[in-house]
């Protein structure tokens, strides 16, 4: 299939890709021929934006038989295995229960941007894991990550790294190094994010959207400036300041196919330290040592890390965000504590503009 698309000009060829793509095949011949055996349990593609770590998955996956494989992003992942936990409550072993039961539905898993960003969810990755692993289920993952990388820079690293070792024995790590940067292969696109006023009105007016005073996510109210059957409209401050969780942003995206949001103010920041407080940041896990319990903050990174939260799920639901900010986008975000992450948003954001991209 990739040469396929390669051929059809769908795809730009990529030298940087061949190691990847026979070690895909690989296993593909493995799951497909039962005599077959791959030498190990799974592949981790990682490396910069851009380097079509997802296609490279998603051409994997869409090969496979039906039912055999399951494709997930990471973060639902995640968010559906604290939800069940919460329905295995009081069960000995929970994790188990719930990779006993993953593994009867399928063979494969694939996860797409596989990210580990606190103690809590590196235990509960730690533990699922290795239940997979040890239930045979192959995983093809993608990262911007090096495996021995994943949460190098927390506190409490030494607890997470079993589960590295577990990793880096399971699983071919490739590194995707070519130069290519996919996003910027020539594409049509149309514009998703608006510094002018004037193009920003211009846009809603084709819009046609009706005035609401708020719209019911979650069983709360967030207010909202506007909406049609398919489109919504929020200013920055109502969606990404306050008390907003992941999961509203999941079932925003699964109830409209183009979020607008308005007024984002320059978000960059200098990081500031403060220390924890014992038993309010800490989580159920504990709090580390002492020394530790510095933390540095940018004072809009609280915001930050909802709006890259919002960019990744609409990204995943294939739902096209349209935006308007004080200021352009390769300037939203220049100094904070969320640099790296902040990357992925705007190569994320860089795809929504292509005019394929959405819901079909």
């Amino acid at each position: 299939m990739y040469q396929r698309l390669c051929a059809s000009g769908e795809l730009k060829s990529d030298a940087a890709q061949k190691e990847a793509i026979d070690e895909l095949n690989a296993l593909y011949t493995t799951l497909i021929d039962k005599n077959g055996r791959y030498s190990k349990q799974g592949i981790y593609l990682w490396g910069d934006v851009g380097r079509g770590k997802t296609k490279l998955m998603d051409i994997f996956y869409s090969s496979l038989p039906n039912g055999i494989a399951r494709r997930v992003h990471f973060h639902h992942f995640m968010a559906r295995l604290h939800r069940e936990l919460n329905l295995t409550f009081g069960q000995a072993n929970p994790l188990l229960t719930i990779a006993d039961r993953l593994a009867s539905e399928f063979q494969v898993l694939c996860f797409d941007e596989f990210f580990v960003s606190d103690i809590g969810d590196a235990m509960l990755i730690g533990g699922i894991i290795e239940a997979l692993l040890d239930r045979d289920i192959i995983i093809v993952a993608t990262s911007n990550i090096a495996i021995d990388g994943l949460f190098q820079a927390q506190l409490q690293k030494d607890r997470f790294q079993p589960t590295i070792d577990r990793m880096l024995h399971a699983f071919t790590s490739i590194h995707l190094t070519g130069k290519v940067d996919h996003r910027f292969q020539p594409r049509p696109t149309r514009p998703i994010y608006f510094t002018a006023p004037s193009e920003f009105d211009a846009y809603l007016n084709t819009a046609e959207l009706y005035q609401i005073d708020s719209v019911s996510i979650n069983r709360r109210q967030i207010k909202a400036q506007g909406r049609n059957e398919s489109q919504i409209w929020f200013r920055f401050e109502d969606l990404c300041i306050g008390p907003r969780a992941a999961a509203d942003y999941m079932e925003l995206a699964s109830q409209f196919d183009e979020i607008i949001v308005s007024h984002i103010p320059c978000l960059s920041g200098e990081a500031f330290e403060h220390i924890k407080a014992r038993g309010t940041e800490d989580g159920a896990l504990g709090s580390g040592k002492t020394g530790d319990r510095v933390v540095a903050l940018a004072i809009n990174d609280d915001a930050v890390r909802r709006f890259i939260s919002l960019v990744d799920e609409c990204y995943d639901q294939r739902v096209r965000l349209i935006l308007q900010a004080e200021v352009p986008l390769e300037q939203l975000y220049l100094s904070g504590t969320l640099l790296f992450e902040f990357r992925r948003t705007q190569s994320r954001l860089t795809e929504m503009a292509h005019v394929g991209f959405g819901r079909t």
